[in-house]
């Protein structure tokens, strides 16, 4: 079985100013992300006449992500922000492929025209869940529970420094080249243990498969 050692400096955002654990494309899914607006569009108030006011936050779930950015620039709102409705960190990288599945900011509340909005969107093809999912943490120094996560979502969870290595769970010796388009089946060490900077393995199949 060939193991796929992924170094921490490459794929953990290392001092060389990586910032995520694959090559940002469509396929990926994010933590909330920057502004995802369409080239060209403005992202921040433009000029002084657009002074932040209150004004009500209509309901964009349902819209297309483009469509929902475009409606909510139309109100005067400029700060935008989205992230993936599943937890599997892909990035939005086109904002029309995806929908709108959840928004920070409850339809018909009123608030500055300056407030962040921030959209959890699935691709279109895919359900919305019934909450957003969220990512895995190694908050307090514990082993997360990845199982069912994201590869991509497991090696965010991490500190940089930590050795990560992949392999397929089946026994069709694939390369985990797309780490949001698989699925952690198990890990090493389990759900818990604490992380005192002992490298980090896990095994993973493709969404839509299943775990052996």
């Amino acid at each position: 079985m060939r193991i796929h050692m992924i170094s921490a400096v490459l794929l953990c955002a290392a001092a060389i100013g990586v910032t995520a654990c694959e090559p940002v494309d469509d396929s990926k899914a994010g933590e909330s992300n920057a502004t995802t607006v369409e080239p060209g569009t403005a992202t921040s108030s433009p000029g002084k006449e657009a002074k932040a006011t209150s004004k009500p936050v209509r309901n964009f779930v349902g819209m297309g992500l483009q469509s929902a950015q475009d409606a909510a620039q139309e109100d005067g709102f400029y700060s935008l922000k989205s992230h993936d409705a599943l937890g599997r960190e892909r990035m939005q990288a086109f904002d029309r492929n995806w929908q709108v599945c959840s928004q920070n900011v409850a339809a018909g509340k009123t608030v500055p025209t300056d407030t962040t909005l921030d959209f959890g969107a699935v691709k279109l093809d895919e359900s919305c869940p019934a909450k957003d999912e969220t990512a895995p943490s190694a908050k307090g120094g514990k082993m997360p529970d990845f199982k069912g996560k994201s590869v991509k979502a497991a090696c965010a969870a991490l500190d940089a420094s930590t050795s990560f290595t992949v392999k397929d769970a089946s026994p069709d010796d694939r390369w985990v080249l797309v780490e949001s388009n698989w699925e952690v089946c198990t890990q090493s060490p389990a759900t818990g243990t604490d992380l005192n900077g002992q490298p980090v393995s896990v095994t993973a199949v493709k969404f839509g498969e299943t775990c052996p």
